[in-house]
């Protein structure tokens, strides 16, 4: 130990150490210093104590100083240091924060770091300390789409509820169409993934023109029916009734929701309608894609299939889309809906309010 140096522990000192070593919950920073000052305690010498420890010479002779200046507390704090640059000015701050909010200058769209460091005429690092302090991100923006349907509630409503508590000996099909779904051939052929790098595709391709699935989910089951078509007519969607009609059981309720396609309500589908008494149509709120939960299946369909897919003809693509859908319904999943619709409402209305206020 350094000349100068005595480390007095009193029983007291000593149970609150073994105490910091022996609580597993303890900063490892403070179990080491609490080493330090039983080892010295026990007449150890540096080297032990560095060895018992873990930390080296000059850490075990700060630590040694600070306990015999300030005690078991001072091995519980560290020493503040002074900032490496003065903080930032606070009119600065307001002056970046306030000019984020605020449209950029000229034509651009938005606010680049550079651009703010240039505006407020300090660097690059103090403007995306003072974005990063405040929450802004003037480069990312949040697209948003709110329905004006005026029977926006009612709709709303309606659809739901036959997701919740759908009607007894009855079977809930959500319908839509993913249209001009293209088969895509790339002009050459891409790299395998392999480690460190991932799997290569050329961003060129060549076309082989389109189909449309038509797709009904079954609720209950999670099962989908599907068929692909050339087009997406109000032909080709009675021809896809059609097929739903005989491939359901016979006697149960076909509550069917679609969105607001001009297909789905034309004069010789309200005609077919009346002859299949069975069916029901349920239209969810105009702008609400979302509330049709056969998007749910087309979105898994677009990731996991037709992405990265290539298709070399037309049928090529509808075989791939057609043993898809077997797979799917090998293992369907029911479909649960888990948003509270009241905070869908409130949150809605929020919006709607929002709009007001600037409009």
């Amino acid at each position: 130990m350094r000349a100068g140096i005595i480390v007095e522990v009193t029983p007291e000192d000593r149970q609150r150490l073994d105490r910091i070593v022996g609580d597993r919950n303890s900063p490892q920073k403070h179990a080491a210093r609490a080493r330090v000052i039983l080892a010295t305690a026990d007449g150890c010498g540096t080297v032990e104590i560095m060895r018992r420890s873990g930390l080296p010479k000059p850490a075990v002779w700060r630590w040694q100083e600070r306990f015999m200046r300030e005690g078991v507390d001072g091995l519980l704090h560290d020493k503040t240091r002074p900032p490496g640059k003065a903080p930032l000015d606070a009119k600065i701050v307001k002056r970046i924060i306030d000019l984020t909010l605020a449209d950029p200058p000229g034509e651009t769209a938005h606010w680049t770091g550079r651009a703010m460091a240039d505006a407020a005429g300090v660097s690059l690092r103090p403007v995306q300390r003072v974005w990063m302090a405040h929450g802004l991100a003037p480069h990312r923006i949040r697209t948003f789409k709110l329905s004006k349907d005026k029977r926006f509630v009612e709709k709303f409503a309606d659809v739901v509820g036959l997701y919740i508590d759908p009607p007894a000996h009855a079977v809930v099909l959500p319908i839509d169409e993913k249209s001009q779904i293209q088969a895509l051939d790339r002009t050459q052929p891409g790299l395998p993934m392999k480690k460190g790098r991932a799997g290569t595709m050329t961003h060129d391709y060549k076309r082989h023109g389109t189909t449309t699935l038509f797709a009904a989910f079954d609720v209950l089951e999670g099962k989908v029916i599907g068929r692909c078509m050339p087009r997406h007519r109000h032909q080709e969607f009675i021809r896809f009734l059609n097929a739903i009609e005989a491939d359901l059981p016979a006697g149960k309720a076909v509550p069917v929701i679609l969105d607001n396609y001009a297909t789905h309500k034309h004069p010789k589908v309200m005609q077919w309608l009346g002859r299949h008494p069975r069916f029901t149509f349920h239209f969810t709120p105009t702008s609400c894609s979302w509330i049709n939960a056969v998007e749910g299946f087309f979105a898994t369909l677009t990731k996991r299939r037709l992405k990265r897919g290539i298709f070399r003809s037309i049928t090529d693509l509808q075989a791939a889309i057609n043993r898809f859908l077997d797979e799917h319904n090998e293992k369907p999943k029911p479909f649960v809906w888990r948003a509270d619709p009241l905070r869908i409402l409130a949150a809605i209305e929020r919006g709607k309010q929002a709009l007001e206020s600037i409009h």
